[in-house]
């Protein structure tokens, strides 16, 4: 019965590790997300839509 508990407690803790690393590497994944990509991107937004800006007052400005 004893070598049954170990085996049931093993099991037991190698779940609870390898949801706990899961998790882990989601929230760090996440983070990075947050922090490097998404910034990326609203740059590269900004940056196109001041371009098209730049098009649109150009064309205007040679109209005559």
């Amino acid at each position: 019965m004893a070598k049954k508990q170990k085996h049931l407690r093993f099991v037991k803790g190698f779940l609870v590790g390898s949801l706990t690393t899961a998790t882990a590497v989601y929230g760090a994944l996440h983070a990075f997300k947050k922090t490097v990509i998404e910034p990326e991107n609203e740059e590269n937004d900004r940056i196109e839509s001041n371009r098209r800006r730049a098009n649109r007052k150009s064309l205007q400005a040679h109209q005559g």
